[in-house]
């Protein structure tokens, strides 16, 4: 297989996204991607990731490429599981305490930070819209981060979350405690729960 069909294998299988660091597991140089790049048409869509022409626009691959330790979470972890009506209109992560978040902030991303000894609770993998896969955290942890940042997350939202959670055949009650008192929400989770079981 020449290096053009490897790439166009990679490209293929990753919905029309091609990452610098792809070519270079492969064992292709700079320069030969740059002359794939032209030859394909490919269009830079940041710091190395290139999409092609016929490639749906997936913003949530784009910034977990860019943050690789960014989570989806909050209520884009929700639209991601399949347990939100709409498409939040400004994606939420969730990175380690300490990490620099000016170029999300700058793009219009919501970033919640969480100590380390938190940060990896509950993370699982989610596809996108356009079919890549994604880090978010599953529906018990998202619960117990909707009711830690209630103050900014619209009551509504909030309010129907749990509503959906509760009615889930799947759910994990002692997980979500779990979570809970890790997050020092224990107290506030169990009111909420008491009104809707």
């Amino acid at each position: 297989m020449s290096k053009f069909e490897s790439l166009d294998s990679v490209l293929q299988k990753n919905n029309g996204f091609l990452k610098t660091s792809d070519a270079s597991k492969l064992g292709i140089s700079r320069p030969y991607l740059g002359e794939y790049v032209r030859t394909r048409g490919l269009t830079r869509v940041t710091h190395g990731l290139y999409m092609s022409q016929d490639a749906w626009e997936d913003g949530m691959y784009v910034i977990q490429t860019r943050y690789p330790l960014a989570v989806f979470s909050h209520e884009t972890a929700l639209y991601l599981l399949n347990r939100a009506e709409r498409e939040p209109i400004r994606y939420s992560v969730t990175l380690k305490a300490g990490t620099n978040t000016a170029g999300l902030a700058k793009q219009g991303v919501k970033v919640y930070k969480v100590k380390e000894a938190l940060f990896d609770e509950g993370i699982v993998e989610a596809k996108s819209p356009a079919g890549h896969t994604l880090r978010v955290y599953n529906v018990e942890r998202t619960i117990c981060d909707l009711v830690r940042n209630r103050r900014n997350i619209e009551i509504q939202d909030l309010q129907t979350a749990i509503k959906e959670y509760v009615r889930l055949k799947e759910k994990n009650l002692p997980l979500l405690m779990r979570y809970a008192k890790a997050f020092s929400i224990e107290k506030i989770i169990r009111q909420y729960l008491e009104v809707l079981l």
